[in-house]
This record gives structure tokens, sequence and C-alpha cells, in this order.
């Protein structure tokens, strides 16, 4: 047997093995000149494209800030198969001249034009035909425009302890260069920026509060954060460049019961429609445990707190609230409505305005819009009055019940309506 295995291996391999080695030769030639002049073709979907020898002045539309359009190509080549085989989207770009172009041409594309990424592969020598549909450039002025940025209120929600109040500035600009047409649009429309409030931690909004020493608490909005988006002229946010977006702050104030720590005198709104029935001459506010006289003035001297607004703000308009209850016959309303009223608010609205703006902190603010902070602080003001409620010591929003019982307005605590 092993005589057999040795004779079988001798004229396998020993006998006349110059001849074998040399056709084991001539098959590899012979199929590496085959598979290198094989022939096949492959269709590329997303190919990038590059512009070159932009003239002055001039831009391509859609092209981003490293001269690739934003556009993909889809091409069909002809060529070596061991060479297509390799290839893929990614590996190829296609670089077009615009030296010399009218504003508007139909790009031909052949092998001159195609770039490789993958030094392994000889492109201009595995590639016979390029084709594809037809391609136009469009050359259009470039330009330069301030592009106005609403600040749109937040998403999210604000950290446990605090409440949203505003943001400010409302609107800020960023300078933008690109294709006239795009740019023109972006300046009409405008674009729009908006926060979450998730990212802004009940940590930061604590350590700003414990330095400053008040209830209104501003977060200045980072850097990284003001950036905008623009798909068409770059694949980057662009950071705002405008010198007021380093104010850009978020404003929030601390949940919490605000001691009101004054009288609130109740005084009666007698409409001309009911006068006979019902003047100061024959009906007052009656007194009783909730409501007292003091100094001939009806007040109510129960502890009070504010809600949804700040401590500077209570402080200025605590001296100058009233509750106004609007006379009616019975035959016309059972319940008497009433409402807080604030004396002189414009007065009041000056004073916080004023209040405000005297801070050292506020002075790089004063030097650069010093009107629109002005607008700003007076729209918050004025969001106080309307948002400004009255609590009991208990957490019970005050609710009223006022009868008109004979010649009397009686006023009492509704103790039924809770928060």
């Amino acid at each position: 047997m092993a005589e057999t295995m040795k004779s079988i291996f001798r004229k396998i391999f020993i006998e006349n093995w110059q001849r074998k080695v040399m056709a084991l030769i001539l098959a590899i030639i012979a199929w590496l000149v085959v598979n290198h002049s094989l022939t096949t073709n492959k269709t590329f979907s997303n190919i990038s494209v590059k512009v070159i020898n932009i003239p002055p002045g001039k831009t391509v539309e859609g092209i981003q800030s490293n001269n690739i359009l934003s556009k993909k190509i889809k091409l069909r080549i002809i060529g070596n198969k061991r060479i297509l085989d390799e290839l893929t989207d990614g590996d190829l770009q296609v670089v077009l001249d615009a030296e010399e172009k009218k504003d508007e041409w139909i790009a031909s594309i052949s092998k001159k034009n195609l770039v490789t990424f993958n030094p392994d592969i000889n492109i201009m020598g595995g590639v016979s035909k390029v084709s594809h549909e037809d391609f136009i450039v469009k050359l259009t002025n470039i330009v330069t425009e301030k592009i106005p940025v609403i600040v749109t209120n937040p998403i999210g929600e604000a950290p446990r302890g605090y409440q949203f109040l505003d943001i400010w500035p409302y609107q800020l600009y960023v300078n933008v260069t690109g294709p006239e047409k795009i740019v023109k649009q972006l300046k009409s429309k405008g674009l729009k920026l908006t926060f979450n409030l998730n990212n802004i931690s009940k940590r930061e909004l604590d350590s700003i509060h414990d330095m400053k020493k008040t209830d209104e608490v501003s977060f200045v909005v980072p850097t990284e954060w003001k950036k905008i988006s623009f798909p068409l002229l770059s694949e980057i946010p662009l950071q705002i460049d405008d010198p007021r977006a380093k104010l850009l702050r978020i404003d929030f104030s601390l949940t919490q019961n605000i001691p009101i720590n004054a009288p609130i005198p109740v005084t009666v709104f007698y409409p001309l429609k009911n006068v006979t029935q019902l003047n100061p001459a024959n009906t007052q506010i009656k007194s009783n445990e909730f409501v007292k006289t003091l100094d001939g003035i009806k007040v109510i001297t129960e502890e009070l707190y504010a809600r949804k607004t700040s401590r500077l703000f209570v402080d200025i308009v605590r001296d100058m609230i009233q509750v106004l209850v609007i006379a009616a016959p019975k035959a016309e309303r059972d319940d008497l409505l009433w409402n807080i009223q604030f004396i002189y608010p414009h007065e009041l609205e000056d004073r916080y305005v004023a209040k405000i703006l005297s801070d050292p902190a506020e002075e790089q603010v004063r030097e650069l819009q010093p009107h629109l902070r002005e607008e700003y602080l007076r729209n918050r003001f004025r969001s106080y009055m309307n948002r400004f409620r009255l609590f009991l010591p208990n957490n019970q929003k005050l609710s009223l019940q006022i009868k008109l019982e004979e010649n009397e307005i009686n006023i009492v605590p509704n103790t039924s309506e809770k928060m």
C-alpha cells in the first residue's frame, strides 16, 4: 500500500515537474489577465459633488462651507470588475470646475472628474465610462445678510421649586453668507431658537439664588447653546454672532408663598344703573371677624400670601392693593363679584423697573439694549399683575363669599373652594 502511494505521489509531483510548474504559472498568468480585463458596470447612488474655482462674488446653490453640494448624484460606471467591486459610495467624489462657466450649465461628468479616497485604487485605469442623469449647476451671487433669530418660549419643565418667567432678549441676529436666493428667504422668514428647560439643573439655579439673594433668578445661557442650524448652508450649526447674544438669559422665580404683611383695603364700586337702589349712603361693607374697620376704612387683616410673583414685586405694590366689590341688587346677583386692584399701576411699574435697572449687574445690559431691557421688565411687571393671586396660611386660594344683606355687604372667606 505504501509503495502504491509513493508511486502515485511521484507521478503527480515528481515526474515532468518542470512542465507542470510551467503549466501552473501559465494558468495563473491567464487568470490574472482575464480577471484584470473583465469589464462590468455598477451604479453608485450617493456620490458627493465638490465644486472648485468658483468665480469671486459667486457661489453655487446648495453648496456648503466645504464646497460640497448638499445634493448627491447617482452615477453608472463601466470599468474593471475587480476595481468596481472594491468601490463604495463613500470612496468616490465628483469634482466640477466652475472656472469660466456661465451662471447655469449642465455638468458633463467623465472619469476625469472622479476622485477616490481609497489610495489603493487606480480610478483612472479602472474606469472606462461614466453616465448620469442631467445635472444642472447654478451659479448665483453670494450675499451676506443679518438674519433675525426669534427666541421662542422654551420646552421642558423648570427645576423643582422654580417657575419659568421669560427669556431675554427676545430677538437676536446672525450674519449669514450664502446664495442670494436662500439668504433672502431666510431673512424674510427668520429663524427660531428654542431651549429646553430640562437641561437646566436645580443645583445651577440654587447656586445663582444663593449668590444673588433674590427670588428672581437669571440663568445665563451657555455659549454652546447659542447656535443655529442652516441645513442648506452648513453641515454644522453656526454660532450666533450678535453681540447681544452674550446677554441671553432665562429668568425664573422661586415657587413660594410671599407674605403681604399689610392690611388690604376693601372698597365698593356702585354701578350707575343701580345707584338709586345701591349707593354709599344706603349700602356699606359690614364689619366682621374677616373684614374690620381701621380708622374708618374697611380692611382685611387676615394673614395673606402672594404666589406666582416675586418678593420685589410684592414689596413695591404692598401698600397699593385693594379688594374691589361690585355692588348689585339681589335680583341681579346672589353672590357679588370682586377682584384685586392695583392703585396707580403705572407708577408702581416705574418703581419696579427703576429698582432693577439700578442694580450694578444691569450695567452691561443698559449699555447694549437700554430701551429693550426696560420694555422687557415692564412686560414682566404686567405679567406679575395678571398672575397675582392671594392665598390663606393653609395654602388655600383666597375665595370670598360676598352677599348683600339688607343694607350691608357681608364678606367672608369661602372655605369650600380649594386651590
